[in-house]
């Protein structure tokens, strides 16, 4: 299940940018929505028979010229028009398209491909984080189509598979990382020396001379 504490796409961003979301449940606590779209259910239906209106694109192009109209017939003018929106700081601009994407949870199988929507993505060998088979990515849909894959703030390098891959049960790659592949580590470096095993010493043999007691 991608959602198991039952939050929306919509607390998840406002949760992410730092706005407290405070849910309606009854008509009462949000009275003002409530009466707006009991009067436009009521009186945008005889609007659209008086102008004679029979289609959905008849009635998309009369909202674009009605909604003005009623709105200056019934808006209200706040009282204190001051701005108290925050300014956005340079860091959240920045993930603003991440923030406002719809994202789900996967985990990576066995030969690092990732099922989501009955696609197939499978994570090239080399990647910006050490990547480790069963760990859990978030899936990002991002507004412009595009689909992002995020593990511990990092962005994995993928392409589609054209078809459901053969299952493997175990694959010699231990995990997928940044290191070059063609690099050697030194000989005092200390996972050399954790692997180097100590040689074992011969057992030093004494002798000793008998000696003869008379009596």
């Amino acid at each position: 299940m991608d959602n198991k504490e039952l939050m929306t796409q919509f607390q998840r961003a406002m949760s992410q940018i730092g706005v407290n979301s405070i849910t309606a449940h009854s008509p009462e606590a949000k009275g003002r929505v409530e009466r707006m779209n009991g009067t436009l259910q009521d009186r945008l239906v005889k609007e659209m028979r008086l102008a004679n209106i029979s289609t959905i694109e008849e009635a998309n192009k009369f909202l674009k010229t009605y909604i003005p109209k009623f709105n200056k017939q019934f808006a209200v003018v706040a009282k204190n028009q001051s701005d108290l929106h925050k300014p956005i700081n340079k860091e959240m601009k920045k993930k603003l398209p991440q923030i406002f994407s719809i994202q789900s949870k996967r985990k990576i199988n066995n030969d690092y491909t990732i099922m989501f929507k009955n696609q197939f993505f499978q994570l090239e060998e080399k990647q910006a984080t050490t990547v480790f088979k069963k760990d859990t990515v978030i899936i990002e849909e991002h507004l412009n189509g595009k689909i992002k894959i995020r593990l511990n703030d990092k962005y994995l390098k993928y392409f589609e598979l054209p078809e459901r891959p053969k299952k493997i049960k175990d694959i010699p790659v231990v995990a997928l990382t940044n290191r070059d592949p063609d690099y050697k580590p030194p000989a005092d470096h200390p996972w050399r020396r954790m692997l180097i095993k100590p040689k074992k010493q011969k057992p030093v043999l004494y002798k000793f001379k008998e000696k003869t007691v008379t009596t």
